[in-house]
């Protein structure tokens, strides 16, 4: 009897010691402790976490470099006693560390009477490493030229007219990365069948800016007036007409530059790595009236701009009036030989505004569109 007693007692001990053991083993990976992780190995989460984070963080997004004209790169030397002026090119640029010289028949890079004289223009990506002599206003039988009513010399060479409609808005040049409108002002004689149309306003679109370029709507043309207008993101600018006289702005990739190239109406525009504009603006003269026939109002000179293009960057893609004359391969659709070419396409390139990037053709988007166009444009 008492041998029975002791093995019951050992049974029962064994059992204790058993469910113990078992009791341990459910804690270790169970998930009720508090630094369990149901793996029996206590905070493994917590080192499993931080691992997971270490891999899902984002690497530091790069800054895009800033675009720059690599032509104009350069650092300004004092000048000779000739007074011929220089410029160091900078780093990075095809002349790198070299001096470049204006030579005497164009001493100086902005001179004061533009109409006059040539300006000496220090390009720091010239393989010649040169200065050369150039007139810094729009040469309307050049390439890339807009003038007159309105006139335009293709990218191919090819002269030809586009009329639009007096009031209307279409798209110049348009890719990827930016988009030129122009404003078309204009009249109808009674007895035409068609507008006379001037190119009155230009609107530059790039990332999220917005440059505007227009003549005034003035009564009596006056040539020691200024009668052109600037505005930037929407702000009216003042551009300096002593010392360099220009104005900078640096946005988050491009630098923006409007100079002046005479003491009135006449400036130089440039948007690094995407295209330098020579503008003027002119009026319509009494005899070009008469000559013409546009029977225009006598309380109005229809000022309007002329404009040359020289674009900074690959125009295979190129849309617009302008713009598709540059694609490789094009075939200009105006008859040659004839005293006006015509170019149609309004209904492919006409925009809502100003400043709307939406036409048939228009390729140019943004993440918003600026609509309000209050004192930028002429009203016919």
């Amino acid at each position: 009897m008492g041998g029975r007693k002791w093995s019951i007692l050992v049974a029962i001990f064994i059992l204790l010691i058993a469910m113990e053991a078992a009791i341990a083993q459910g804690q270790g990976k169970g998930n009720g402790s508090e630094n369990g992780n149901g793996n029996g190995k206590g905070n493994g989460t917590d080192k499993k976490e931080k691992e997971k984070e270490k891999k899902e963080k984002k690497p530091k997004e790069k800054k895009q470099k800033k675009q720059r004209d690599e032509a104009s790169d350069y650092d300004k030397l004092s000048e000779l006693p000739s007074g011929q002026e220089r410029g160091f090119c900078r780093r990075n640029t095809t002349c790198e560390f070299k001096t470049i010289v204006c030579p005497t028949e164009c001493a100086k890079r902005k001179p004061k009477k533009n109409k006059k004289s040539k300006a000496c223009f220090i390009d720091c990506s010239s393989s010649k490493c040169e200065a050369t002599c150039k007139v810094r206003k729009a040469n309307c039988d050049g390439y890339g030229s807009l003038c007159y009513d309105p006139r335009f010399v293709g990218g191919d060479g090819v002269m030809f007219y586009f009329h639009g409609a007096k009031g209307g808005n279409f798209a110049i040049v348009s890719d990827d990365e930016f988009q030129i409108n122009a404003h078309f002002i204009g009249t109808r004689p009674q007895g035409r069948t068609r507008d006379y149309t001037w190119v009155q306003a230009l609107a530059v679109m790039f990332d999220s800016h917005t440059l505007v370029i227009a003549a005034k709507r003035v009564s009596h043309w006056n040539d020691n007036v200024d009668s052109l207008t600037v505005k930037w993101d929407g702000e009216l600018i003042i551009v300096p007409t002593d010392g360099e006289a220009e104005w900078r702005a640096n946005g988050d990739e491009r630098e923006v530059v409007v100079e002046r190239t005479d003491e009135t109406n006449t400036v130089r525009v440039m948007v690094s790595g995407l295209v330098e504009m020579d503008i003027s603006v002119k009026p319509i003269g009494e005899q070009e009236n008469k000559v013409h026939n546009y029977q225009l109002p006598s309380d109005d000179a229809f000022a309007h701009l002329e404009t040359q293009f020289r674009f900074k960057k690959s125009t295979d893609h190129f849309e617009g009036v302008l713009g598709q004359t540059y694609r490789p391969g094009y075939v200009s659709p105006v008859k040659r030989g004839v005293p006006m070419p015509m170019m149609g396409g309004e209904n492919k390139y006409e925009t809502p505004s100003l400043f709307s990037t939406s036409c048939k053709r228009c390729m140019f988007k943004r993440p918003s569109e600026i609509a309000n166009t209050k004192e930028l444009v002429a009203k016919y």
